[in-house]
């Protein structure tokens, strides 16, 4: 099939997702894909006849992964208009010659629906949940709101728009996160008013809502979804306070176990609290949840990610590998559920 990899942008996660972006293309390929990796913003200026039959190595454009996520705003010198549209040149017309997109995009303008939406008007089949289920699980506001109109547990917290006068007080040591971006970006803890204080304008940098919720001291687990059904439950031990961008995608920064080691009881318990909320937020396909388990073995909810990191050391491609499924058959399967569907 004729595939575009669509990655980029010009959210924070930009490089993750070309490193995302390009291992999927190179899967794509070893099973007899006609691929090709196109940067959504910057696009493509090139001819464009013929050009899945090309053979051409379109990795070449990826860096790697720096420490810190890069400045959206530098982007929009590399724009002849300036950034004033977020389709680069020529991306919607490669997406409508191909059979399919494949979505390697992380963050906002990539995971809040708006990307999908535009693809589902033109037609063209894309991988990854509906646009509708995409805007919720970005929006961790709305989620935190879904999951407790569903039981489903979650920790404490309040959502506070910029310049809103604060009537609820969660306790410190607390958590304070932007709420529409990925990859811990724009997340803090906050032990005191001056920190507090601090991290709101972190979070604010990214948005005019974040969320400030109970801070729970313990570990920390994921569990991805492929249609449906959890996969293993995978830990994640960061060798700093918490797992922010750099232990995410920096080599050595974390120590990652799959399987968890828990017991049957709770490796259970958190693979139904994942399916439940993969069903709450009616996402498709497939999705990555996120969970902290406190030092008395309670389990809270954190997030969904709609499109989770299919990089080198991404935890998705890791739970595949343990319940035997490697990463061009993780890759394949997507491709086939968005085609089917």
């Amino acid at each position: 099939m004729k595939i575009v990899v669509l990655a980029g942008g010009n959210s924070t996660e930009r490089d993750v997702s070309f490193s995302s972006g390009s291992m999927i293309y190179k899967a794509l390929k070893s099973r007899g894909h006609k691929a090709i990796l196109v940067d959504v913003y910057l696009g493509y200026e090139g001819e464009l006849e013929d050009i899945f039959e090309r053979d051409t190595d379109w990795t070449a454009q990826v860096g790697a992964i720096g420490e810190k996520s890069p400045d959206p705003e530098t982007l929009r010198a590399l724009r002849k208009d300036g950034g004033k549209k977020f389709f680069g040149p020529n991306v919607l017309e490669l997406c409508e010659q191909a059979d399919c997109v494949f979505l390697a995009l992380h963050g906002a303008n990539g995971e809040n629906g708006k990307i999908q939406a535009c693809l589902e008007l033109l037609g063209i089949p894309y991988t990854g949940t509906d646009y509708v289920s995409s805007a919720m699980a970005m929006d961790k506001g709305i989620s935190k709101d879904i999951f407790k109109a569903y039981g489903i547990p979650t920790p404490a917290g309040i959502r506070l728009k910029k310049g809103e006068r604060e009537t609820e007080h969660i306790p410190f040591p607390c958590v304070v996160k932007a709420s529409c971006e990925g990859s811990s970006v724009g997340v803090s803890i906050a032990r005191n008013e001056q920190e507090y204080l601090a991290a709101k304008e972190e979070a604010f940098r990214y948005g005019d809502e974040a969320i400030i919720e109970q801070y729970i001291k313990g570990r920390e687990f994921s569990v991805g979804i492929m249609d449906g059904r959890a996969l293993p439950v995978i830990e994640m031990i960061p060798k700093m306070e918490f797992y922010d961008y750099k232990a995410k995608y920096q080599a050595g920064s974390a120590v990652e176990v799959c399987p968890a080691e828990l017991s049957q009881e709770k490796t259970l318990e958190i693979q139904d609290i994942a399916e439940r909320v993969f069903q709450a937020l009616r996402l498709k396909s497939y999705a990555r949840i996120d969970f902290m388990m406190s030092e008395s073995e309670e389990v809270f909810c954190l997030e969904a990610n709609t499109l989770p990191g299919m990089t080198a050391t991404s935890l998705l491609p890791q739970e595949a590998a343990a319940a035997g499924m490697d990463f061009a058959e993780l890759c394949q399967r997507i491709l086939d559920n968005a085609i089917r569907n």
